[in-house]
């Protein structure tokens, strides 16, 4: 399956690169879009049960990385009670 990492810049100004093993990010999010933080989340939510859907009707099996993608979401969002991320690029891979 296709693979992409994507970067986002978070309210404080980091960056970070996120996994996805699915495209879907692709279709979810546009680059260069800011999401209110619980917007994000909640796409990410959307975009890695896809993404570990479509694994799991390729190989048979739930995808743990997209999990692992998700609960490292989660768990940099909680610190933040507003402001935006932004998906700055996507890299296939």
């Amino acid at each position: 399956m296709p693979e992409v990492e994507f970067d986002v810049r978070w309210p404080d100004g980091r960056s970070q690169s996120v996994y996805s093993p699915s495209l879907v990010v692709e279709e979810v999010f546009t680059a260069g879009h800011p999401y209110p933080v619980p917007e994000f989340v909640a796409l990410s939510r959307q975009a890695m049960a896809t993404a570990s859907d479509r694994v799991q009707a390729r190989w048979g099996f739930p995808c743990s990385r997209a999990a692992a993608t998700l609960a490292a979401i989660e768990e940099r969002a909680a610190g933040f009670t507003d402001g935006e991320v932004t998906v700055t690029a996507f890299r296939r891979r």
